[in-house]
């Protein structure tokens, strides 16, 4: 069973609230690059604009799989989306990631089932592309913000803080790439780390302490995901169709690579300890993969009674694009034994998927 939104605009990024209290809540990314061929007077030519939409679902049914639009919201084209993992008590918190350098933040509004804005944050410069983001505080949630890491299209960090109100302050930028770092995520279990990912051909982790790089592999990095059950343990996809598991600690020699095809445009681990194994693919020009690897314990060497380290458990095609975007859903409730409702979202036929796996 599976569901198909046409979303209209080309769809780039899917992400399911954590709240417990909004978990059927769904955003998807959308992007478009429009040639801009009439001009106001005196308004300075542009060749292209890039526009976007934050379109917000409801999931009614996990089991027969029922979803409403609820909202949408016209911004800059959006590369990334994140929900911040707020406390029980307090008010899911969205960050959007834009095409023209800038992040803006939302507020779920339980009353009205609505996002509503609450600020706006200048990254870089307009011509510069916020690429994407990650929160730092999913293992532990909190009552106010975490803090905000952003890679752009310049190569450069950004790392923004709290401050004592909750207000997000951009605290460092730093140049980390020569090419586009299409990845930056926290190491989840010491949020002084962060690893990021590009075009440049590296890995590099880095201490906020102090600064620091590692490139570990000669692949193109697309996606790195810090497991949220497993201290040490790193998924990172690249463009050469391969996931590798790294234990941080060792971090020139990957535990186990899995071959997914496509190339690797996002990872996600499963949200429920009881399937830590599981990572959800968006394997950009071969659909979407749920991987299993087969590990002993821990870090231990992964097998199984094959020998092998890891399969393909299940793969969803129905998409006819490049395979972007794709998320869990927090909610948890089965209408299978190990079944759990997952959103994708792919580009150029501007789709978003729900099915379960």
């Amino acid at each position: 069973m599976h569901l198909s939104i046409d979303t209209v605009l080309p769809a780039d990024s899917v992400e399911f609230c954590p709240h417990p209290n909004a978990s059927n809540v769904l955003v998807c990314g959308t992007y478009k690059l429009e040639d801009r061929q009439n001009f106001q007077e005196n308004e300075k030519p542009v060749s292209s604009i890039r526009r976007g939409q934050c379109l917000v679902y409801e999931v009614h049914s996990e089991q027969d799989i029922k979803v409403s639009k609820t909202q949408e919201i016209s911004l800059p084209a959006i590369l990334d989306l994140k929900w911040c993992h707020t406390a029980s008590n307090c008010q899911p918190l969205l960050a959007v990631a834009d095409a023209e350098g800038s992040v803006s933040l939302f507020q779920w509004d339980f009353e009205q089932k609505q996002l509503r804005s609450a600020s706006s944050l200048r990254v870089a410069p307009s011509h510069v592309l916020c690429l994407s983001l990650d929160w730092s505080n999913r293992k532990v949630p909190t009552s106010v913000a975490g803090s905000l890491v952003v890679s752009l299209s310049d190569g450069k960090l950004a790392l923004l803080k709290p401050d004592q109100t909750g207000q997000l302050l951009i605290t460092s930028v730093w140049p980390a790439h020569t090419h586009e770092p299409w990845c930056v995520a926290w190491n989840y279990w010491d949020d002084n780390l962060i690893y990021s990912g590009g075009d440049d051909l590296q890995l590099k982790a880095w201490d906020i302490r102090q600064g620091f790089e590692r490139p570990t592999f000669d692949a193109g990095v697309t996606c790195i995901q810090s497991h949220p059950y497993i201290e040490h343990l790193l998924a990172v996809g690249s463009y050469d169709s391969t996931v590798r598991l790294f234990d941080v600690r060792k971090p020139l020699t990957p535990l186990t690579q899995a071959e997914v095809g496509g190339g690797a445009w996002r990872v996600k681990w499963h949200p429920s300890p009881s399937r830590v194994y599981d990572l959800l693919v968006a394997a950009m020009h071969d659909g979407f993969k749920i991987v299993s690897f087969h590990m002993e314990h821990e870090l231990m060497a992964p097998s199984n009674k094959a020998g092998e380290s890891w399969e393909i458990q299940k793969r969803y095609d129905e998409h006819k694009s490049l395979a972007y975007g794709v998320d869990w859903s927090y909610q948890l409730r089965q209408s299978q034994p190990g079944q759990t409702l997952i959103a994708s979202a792919s580009f150029y036929d501007h789709a978003l998927h729900l099915w379960q796996g």
